[in-house]
């Protein structure tokens, strides 16, 4: 009987500890607050641009050199793309472009672009 009482004072102990212990757990859990958050899967086609009117300008003083090159493209060009051109397949140089809407020229100056190296026009336009 002795046992029986002093078994059932820590039951009831170690019941009451749990209780306070389960009853703060949910009351953290229940103050999480999870924003909305948004997130998606999806494709589109990716399309080329074509190009016209391309234009070579020589420089003044040594017409070997180009110093930009000007085309005009079927479409504008989204604000912020990237654009760029490369005149020699075997090189690494690549050339910034800027855009009045579908006209684009870009500076062949740094490092020179040569008329007797130059065997492509590559043209890169990405969003």
């Amino acid at each position: 009987m002795l046992i029986r009482s002093l078994v059932l004072p820590r039951r009831l102990a170690s019941l009451a500890l749990l209780s306070i212990v389960g009853v703060t757990v949910f009351g953290f859990a229940a103050a999480n607050i999870v924003p909305a958050s948004q997130a998606g899967d999806g494709s589109g086609a990716i399309t080329g641009y074509t190009a016209s009117a391309i234009k070579y300008n020589l420089n003044v003083t040594n017409p070997a050199n180009v110093d930009s090159v000007q085309f005009t493209l079927d479409s504008a060009p989204p604000a912020g793309s990237t654009m760029r051109v490369k005149l020699v397949s075997a090189g690494s140089a690549w050339y910034t472009c800027t855009n009045v809407t579908t006209a684009l020229t870009c500076v062949t100056t740094s490092p020179v672009a040569t008329v007797l190296a130059s065997d492509q026009l590559r043209v890169i336009v990405a969003n």
